[in-house]
């Protein structure tokens, strides 16, 4: 039992991290250094519907806390906060835009998780939380203002400005996903026209892959076809002009020092990083640097980390409210 006190026990404060995909949800647990004491990837299992992806969140923190308390030699995990990145835009009763967990726009995340572990939760969308973490201890930190595209199952960016994660009015700057892909689609509803992300991204290469070829095919089949694979090969060239066009006209926008690129297709970026590289020096008045991320597979859970970090920082500081944590954090984890 997490919770239960004993008078002998060295209590060791720790946080909580969770990194909400369409696919896995990441979950580690950091000492008040950042240092990592346990980390878990367990599958979202989106089909199953919100409730039931919540439910293995819960498992999957107090699973973590208990091999991080296994990982000190029995020393008590004393939970002080936690922190979430998750796909979509979280608010404070809603996660919106996050069609692949069913149910997911009705879920008060941080209310959720503040009332399973007793805990101040702080909440923010994936690829700003990598951006977050770039800037703090990755490719971003230093450049001002630093571009984070996350290349992925989806597709989004993430501009900082000084130490600040540009969130936009309603939390979705950088949602590029939703960029025109035609002229003729301009006054067309949002759900009635195709989007950037439906061709760009790892779901929208293998889905067009699969139409154009009658069979199923993955974004990974398509970056490994070499020059003689006919169809793949010229897929491959029109997904990253596209890409190329997109970025150039968000660099222009915004004349970022750095721009970092991370997600799942990233670990292509041999296949990228040229013809990227060569349209921003083309077609920028001001190319910036691109680079790979320097966390380019788990930069939201480290985002979540940071996150959480900050949401603990006043009762790791203040001597009269840190003697309280043991006391305050009181809910059974069983």
């Amino acid at each position: 039992m997490l919770s239960t006190r004993s008078d002998t026990a060295v209590e060791l404060p720790v946080v909580l991290a969770f990194d909400v995909g369409g696919t896995k949800i990441a979950t580690a647990v950091c000492d008040s250094a950042g240092g990592r004491l346990s980390s878990s990837v367990v599958a979202t299992g989106a089909g199953d519907g919100a409730g039931a992806v919540l439910a293995r969140l819960v498992a999957a923190g107090r699973d973590g806390l208990r091999r991080a308390e296994l990982a000190r030699g029995g020393r008590r995990a004393a939970l002080v906060a936690a922190g979430v990145s998750t796909i979509g835009i979280p608010h404070e009763r809603s996660v919106e835009l996050a069609p692949a967990i069913p149910g997911w726009e009705g879920v008060a995340l941080a209310r959720h998780l503040e009332d399973a572990f007793g805990v101040p939760v702080a909440v923010g969308n994936d690829v700003k939380a990598a951006a977050l973490a770039e800037s703090r201890s990755g490719a971003l930190r230093g450049f001002d203002p630093g571009l984070y595209l996350n290349l992925g199952t989806g597709l989004a960016a993430a501009l900082v400005v000084g130490t600040t994660v540009l969130a936009g009015a309603h939390g979705a700057a950088g949602e590029i996903g939703y960029n025109l892909l035609d002229p003729a689609d301009v006054h067309a509803a949002l759900d009635s026209r195709p989007m950037l992300e439906g061709v760009v991204s790892g779901m929208g290469l293998a889905s067009v892959a699969s139409r154009r070829l009658g069979r199923p095919v993955t974004a990974a089949e398509v970056f490994e076809a070499t020059s003689g694979s006919g169809s793949l090969a010229g897929l491959l060239d029109e997904f990253v002009d596209l890409l190329a066009t997109h970025l150039v006209n968000l660099v222009i926008a915004f004349d970022p020092a750095r721009v970092a690129v991370g997600g799942g297709l990233a670990r292509s970026w041999e296949r990228l990083c040229v013809p990227l590289e060569r349209a921003l020096k083309s077609g920028v008045p001001y190319p910036p640097e691109l680079v790979l991320a320097a966390h380019p597979y788990d930069a939201a859970l480290l985002g979540a980390v940071e996150m959480a970090l900050e949401r603990a920082r006043p009762l790791l500081e203040d001597p009269a409210r840190k003697s309280c944590v043991a006391n305050d954090n009181r809910r059974d984890s069983r």
